[in-house]
């Protein structure tokens, strides 16, 4: 299992040739339709070795702030190029402190039911870079709800840097020898089947997901466990 700020190489449970795999970008505190992905996969491959998305999920996300709005709440990041990679962005020295003052306006994260303390002692330390605070989260938070945690990190694969999305994402793919690739429902326009089909990989994606779309954390925080664990894993694989 992955416990250490090291590069994820995978974990002694991950099967020499997964049979589906899921690739995704660290994201920081997802909505709970993300984890679905855990649930219907044999390895979640942490898509780290691509240009960090600075309006996207990997930074930021909304929390219910103490007067029942959503608001955000964002990593601090040492500034960067344009060009970073996820797996080369850092923290400030004082990315600890920033987070847990970023953290204020959200006092019943400070609160959270039995079971769930560790993920809250993962949010409130930025140990490592921001890659293995992230990927420590999504650990806890998978270990809370019970979900396989067989990880990856893309960038361990060294792909060629000339090869981009679906060829990148075939790469590896190829790399780890598994027969099915199984994305999230949105990226239903991002691939071509004829390519997936002529790689001899079958292409899959999660039904769409019509629960809350708030951090899932907000969720952990008020829901029971054992239901929200089973929202996540009864999902349906869909060609």
């Amino acid at each position: 299992m992955i416990v250490s700020d090291q590069p994820a190489r995978g974990t002694t449970d991950t099967p020499a040739r997964p049979h589906t795999v899921a690739i995704m970008q660290p994201y920081f505190i997802p909505y709970a339709g993300y984890f679905r992905l855990f649930a219907a996969s044999d390895l979640f491959v942490i898509y780290d070795c691509v240009q960090f998305p600075r309006r996207g999920w990997v930074h930021r996300n909304k929390l219910i702030d103490v007067s029942g709005e959503e608001r955000w709440v964002t990593l601090p990041l040492v500034k960067a190029p344009q060009s970073v990679l996820i797996k080369d962005l850092e923290f400030p020295a004082d990315a600890s402190e920033q987070i847990n003052a970023r953290m204020q306006p959200f006092p019943d994260v400070m609160s959270p039911p039995a079971g769930a303390e560790s993920i809250v002692e993962a949010l409130l330390q930025a140990k490592g870079t921001p890659l293995t605070y992230i990927e420590l989260l999504l650990k806890r938070i998978t270990e809370y709800l019970g979900l396989r945690w067989n990880v990856l990190r893309s960038s361990s694969l060294e792909i060629p840097p000339e090869l981009h999305g679906q060829d990148r994402i075939l790469e590896i793919i190829r790399r780890i020898g598994a027969h099915c690739y199984l994305n999230a429902p949105g990226g239903r326009e991002l691939y071509s089947r004829t390519a997936f089909d002529e790689a001899g990989v079958e292409l899959n994606f999660l039904p769409d997901y019509d629960g809350p779309t708030s951090s899932i954390l907000a969720r952990i925080l008020i829901e029971n466990r054992d239901r929200l664990a089973a929202e996540l894993s009864g999902s349906i694989v869909r060609r």
